[in-house]
């Protein structure tokens, strides 16, 4: 009886689990329908789209309902939303005017940045009008903001304008108190993603590269700055001299970095007097998630251009775990690239993209698949905050190249890291090993030991084949000589306005004027946009929150700050590629 007692319940509550279980699937996934956009707003007259400038941007949103569902929504924002809700506000007839509300901003790079300036600064020539309004301004939020038409500030608030810096930081000693060295081998006297691990400090030829680009980022950003609030260059660099958040309120007035100071209720009544309604009425709002429901004009006529992203770390396949988020694999985007060369109703393509690089093998590839891609449709290049060494490689053969005045590119250049574990083994550990082969090297890569000097040169020799490639592929994609490229190869980042200088891209400008480019090569009237690739479903987004590696992946970045990029790159390295073509992991610009 007690037996019979026992299975009966396991079977009942067996039974009661599943239908839980699927109805809690049920229901995610009508929530998943609900909230994927495919209903079409309609848009009130006289509304205003707000957008609100707080979180971490990157190259494309992550269009997760579960962070909605969980209330973690907000934290990130996606490039791609931003300028598409931009270009719509601009377009419809009912929405008057932009309102940006400033928070802690912190775009991916400069460049990303910069691109959203120009957009509004394209909103602006439709004849509405935008406003902005923060508590405090931090330097990138204010550098956006300062398009606008009227700039608002927080009686008690601040103004971060300091300019840019660089502080790299190096770990080849603390490594050494482990017992672990990195073996180097590479080609071009500029590249100096290994330095991270292989030096104490910026070498002579880095030191250089780095404050040209820094310095050429800031007086782009000056330079915007300057023109939309007619203050002097030179002002503005007195005021970073000055450290100007330090400052009264009252004095940014005088010095023309905005227009007045009050509160949020009062900025309510300067926006309905620019929409024209009493002060009792409700001011018509679209949040960034609200315009990508709205329906653009035009949205599916004419024929197709594929707009396909590529960002990340450039890999021979998906490392998983952790570090398995925004990379571009290998495996993968040429699948995709090879699918859109086959799709007639697909007439051009234009790559996204924004990566420091990777795998040099890996980028060799996609570049395969960019020309044979090239040979059936016109294909071309956006580059994004970073287009550089791999990133780099697997642009040069497009038919055009668009990068924004501060992107940083170029890097061509390679180099292999070998972790010498023999230190941490036999000294710290006390492991022993012996050795019988049956070959000269057949313990080559052997943890037992660091390479020997004959290996070294073999090494070498590998390097500075995959480096020679790297150039042919550049010389032949951008119509040079070899001995050209090689006087602006080595290694060395270049910002998107010096890369034109050198014929390493061909105009200056963001997704849009290179959407309209790849129309004019495949000689299209009308066309269309459609994203490559699709996102995630909302189940596949369910099942990896479910699984808690989006979870982790999220509190490491929180926890780890600018140091998530270069730990991964540690915790990883024996899983990578042995050749890099990539630049330091991630620049970051203080």
């Amino acid at each position: 009886m007690k037996d019979f007692i026992k299975y009966t319940l396991a079977t009942v509550t067996g039974l009661a689990l599943s239908v839980s279980l699927m109805t809690a699937i049920c229901i995610f996934s009508l929530i998943g329908m609900a909230l994927s956009g495919s209903a079409t707003m309609a848009v009130k007259d006289n509304s205003v789209f707000v957008l609100s400038l707080s979180g971490i941007l990157q190259e494309r949103a992550k269009d997760d309902p579960m962070s909605i569902i969980m209330g973690s929504a907000g934290e990130s924002l996606g490039l791609d939303n931003i300028l598409e809700a931009i270009e719509k506000a601009k377009e419809n007839n009912d929405i008057k005017g932009i309102y940006i509300e400033a928070g802690m901003f912190a775009p991916d790079a400069p460049a990303s940045a910069q691109a959203i300036r120009n957009k509004l600064s394209d909103f602006r020539k439709s004849g509405k009008w935008i406003v902005a309004y923060g508590d405090s301004y931090t330097q990138n939020a204010y550098y956006i903001c300062s398009v606008a038409d009227k700039v608002f500030l927080n009686p008690q608030g601040m103004i971060d304008w300091h300019g840019l810096a660089s502080q790299p930081y190096f770990l080849k000693d603390m490594l050494a108190k482990f017992g672990v060295k990195v073996q180097l081998s590479k080609v071009g006297k500029y590249k100096s993603a290994p330095e991270i691990l292989t030096a104490d400090g910026m070498s002579e030829p880095n030191r250089e590269q780095v404050t040209a680009y820094l310095q050429g980022t800031w007086n782009s950003m000056v330079k915007d700055v300057s023109a939309s609030r007619r203050v002097s260059t030179e002002k503005l660099n007195e005021y970073a001299d000055n450290l100007i958040m330090t400052a009264e309120p009252e004095s940014y007035i005088s010095m023309r970095l905005v227009d007045k100071l009050m509160y949020t209720d009062e900025v309510k009544v300067e926006i309905k007097k620019l929409l024209g309604i009493d002060n009792d009425e409700t001011i018509n709002q679209l949040s960034l998630g609200d315009m990508a429901n709205v329906e653009r004009k035009n949205s599916d006529k004419g024929d197709n251009i594929a707009v396909y992203y590529a960002y990340g770390d450039i890999v021979d396949m998906a490392p998983g775990g952790l570090s398995s988020e925004n990379c571009i694999n290998a495996q993968v985007v040429c699948r995709d690239l090879d699918k859109l060369a086959d799709d007639d109703d697909v007439k051009a393509v234009v790559i996204r993209v924004n990566s420091g690089g990777g795998s040099a093998y890996a980028s060799e590839q996609i570049w395969h698949s960019v020309v044979n891609l090239k040979k059936k449709k016109p294909v071309v290049v956006s580059m994004g905050g970073y287009a550089a060494s791999g990133g780099y490689y697997m642009s040069c053969a497009a038919n055009h190249i668009y990068a924004e005045p501060t992107t940083l590119t170029g890097s061509i250049g390679i180099f292999g890291m070998f972790p010498d574990y023999s230190g941490l083994l036999t000294d710290k550990l006390g492991v022993k090993f012996d050795e019988v082969k049956t070959n000269r090297h057949s313990a080559f890569g052997t943890p037992a030991r660091p390479f020997n000097e004959e290996e070294i040169a073999y090494l070498n020799k590998y390097i500075d084949r995959g480096y020679n490639l790297f150039r042919k592929r550049v010389a032949d994609g951008r119509k040079m000589s070899v001995d050209a490229v090689e006087k602006i190869a080595q290694g060395r980042v270049w910002t998107g306005s010096d890369a034109l200088k050198v014929k390493l891209v061909d105009e200056l400008g963001g997704l849009d004027k290179a959407v309209k480019k790849a129309a004019r090569l495949a000689k299209l009237d009308e066309y269309h946009t459609t994203g490559y690739p699709a996102p995630p479903s909302f189940m596949d987004q369910f099942v990896s929150r479910m699984s808690g590696r989006n979870y982790l992946n999220e509190q490491m970045k929180s926890v780890l700050g600018e140091f998530y990029a270069p730990f991964m790159f540690i915790k990883d390295i024996n899983n990578q590629n042995a050749i890099q073509a990539r630049m330091p992991y991630r620049i970051v610009m203080k």
